[in-house]
């Protein structure tokens, strides 16, 4: 499954929305935080899947 999309996608959401506030940095690191647990939960949910 294509859990990277979903990191890639909240990176430069959250990079786009922390601009809009002044804090771009902040919002790069919250979106790499959700989008490494939705990618984990993508990860983890075909792993069980498979099994």
């Amino acid at each position: 499954m294509a859990g990277g999309f979903l990191l890639a996608v909240s990176l430069v959401a959250g990079t786009i929305l922390g601009a809009g506030q002044g804090q771009a940095s902040i919002g790069f690191v919250a979106g790499f935080g959700v989008g490494l647990a939705l990618a984990l939960a993508v990860w983890l949910l075909d792993r069980r899947r498979t099994r």
